[in-house]
């Protein structure tokens, strides 16, 4: 079997490469906007930014499992970038889509929190209404209905609070805060789960599994939408407390600085935050007989690998 896997430079994408799990399941095509990898290993050039040049790359390689990591993450910049958030989140899925419901190729896409409007009082489930609050989530809804207009095989898998030990993220911008300064000042009125990548791989891949196992019948009453998230929610500062207290203990940091705790409002950002980002994974969990632990789990094994890089 062959596996496109696109955003093989993100962070989800590194995550899938260092489990090393989706090699044993086929040949697995790397492909990034630009063509090369991070380790300079050979790559396929995929640009969601330019979704009219992708049948080409699908065309060539004819996979049979399509990954799809690539995404405009920029929540803020999105705001001014719209178009170009939708066209890489929204029509390059669409096209991916299409092209997966012709050959009869199983779509694995990511979406997020944010086609919530945050403004719940227990968590999200699947068949919750979307109602995005700004730009970034308005793109990744634009691409969850094109995937679901397609009838394409797929799995659309939201998450939320992502994070790993490489790229961009909000524990890694932490550690550089935490290191260069004695006090922090945190957002704690905006909740969710944080979810480490290897998470999001790991069940990813007990799904995939799932799926090829399966016959056409139940192959079509496993896909669609799940909420691929870690359990349990704790807010921005409690997660930027956590991370310091347990940093220190793994001596990435020198000492926990002071981590004090403000309102959004103190905070103003270009987007507006969902308020509570929580999602109800039960649904994931029951189907793939994949357990989600507690989210400080992923924590403690992400600052595990950082420390272990360290040492």
């Amino acid at each position: 079997m062959k596996i496109l896997l696109l955003g093989a430079n993100g962070q989800l994408g590194r995550t899938f490469f260092s489990h090393g799990g989706l090699a044993t399941r086929g040949v697995v095509t790397a492909a990034t906007r630009d063509g090369k990898l991070v380790d300079d290993g050979p790559g396929a050039k995929a640009d969601l930014a330019s979704p009219e040049t992708l049948a080409t790359l699908l065309d060539a390689e004819q996979p049979g499992v399509i990954i799809n990591a690539a995404a405009y993450t920029a929540v803020d910049r999105a705001e001014q970038e719209e178009a170009i958030a939708t066209r890489v989140n929204g029509e390059a899925v669409g096209v991916l889509a299409r092209w997966a419901k012709v050959h009869g190729a199983l779509l694995v896409n990511y979406s997020t929190d944010y086609v919530f409007a945050g403004d719940a009082r227990s968590p999200y489930r699947e068949d919750a209404v979307a109602r995005p609050a700004g730009a970034y989530g308005r793109s990744k809804r634009a691409g969850e209905e094109a995937l679901f207009a397609s009838g394409a095989p797929h799995f659309n898998f939201r998450t939320a609070w992502v994070y790993a030990p490489v790229g961009h993220n909000f524990l890694r911008t932490m550690l550089r805060l935490g290191g260069e300064r004695e006090e922090l000042r945190v957002v704690a009125d905006q909740v969710g789960s944080p979810t480490d990548t290897q998470l999001i791989v790991e069940g990813t891949l007990s799904a995939i599994d799932r799926w090829l196992a399966a016959d056409a019948d139940a192959r079509r009453s496993l896909e669609g939408t799940y909420h691929l998230t870690a359990s349990g929610q704790t807010s921005w500062h409690g997660f930027a407390s956590a991370i310091m207290e347990q940093a220190a203990r793994r001596g990435l940091l020198p000492k926990a600085p002071a981590v004090h705790a403000i309102d959004s409002s103190e905070f103003p950002t270009p987007a507006k935050r969902p308020a509570y980002s929580v999602l109800d994974n039960s649904r994931f969990a029951q189907t793939f007989g994949y357990a989600l632990p507690d989210w400080t789990v992923g924590l403690h094994r992400t600052l595990d690998v950082l420390a272990e890089a360290r040492n």
